[in-house]
């Protein structure tokens, strides 16, 4: 019974959390990018319903992630669930869906401090931001 229980924890554990992760940083620049009112999908490069559906299949979701983003854990989450599948599709499926969102997150953040257009972008809603802010 107490293996049962430790089993259903650790897959409660897995299935609620994605591989790809941001840091406190990241976070408050992304909610920066939202309150600027700015294109939070411009750096998109990954379809999070594509990963979650790849991931039936036994690590093929997170190979998709991995490749063209530096998200080198997904190669290794990939094998993992290739070697724990037919299990690994239960928390697999929800996890691609999750980290294909945070990778979008963190590629729009990467693209609106470091690709030109972005910071453009950036710079200009910024002015437009404090142009209408009221004086204290």
């Amino acid at each position: 019974m107490q293996w049962n229980q430790l089993g259903i924890g650790l897959m409660l554990c897995v299935i609620l959390s994605g591989c790809a992760s941001m840091s406190r940083a990241d976070r408050a620049a992304f909610r920066e990018i939202q309150g600027l009112g700015l294109d939070t999908e411009a750096g998109a490069l990954k379809s999070a319903s594509l990963a979650a559906c790849l991931d039936i299949g036994p690590g093929i979701g997170n190979f998709y992630l991995a490749s063209g983003t530096d998200q080198t854990g997904q190669w290794v989450y990939g094998i993992l669930n290739l070697l724990f599948w037919p299990i690994s599709v239960i928390w697999a499926v929800p996890e691609g869906a999750i980290d294909a969102n945070t990778i979008n997150k963190m590629e729009t953040i990467y693209y609106y401090r470091f690709d030109p257009q972005g910071k453009q972008q950036f710079e200009e809603a910024k002015l437009r931001a404090n142009v209408h802010k009221p004086p204290l």
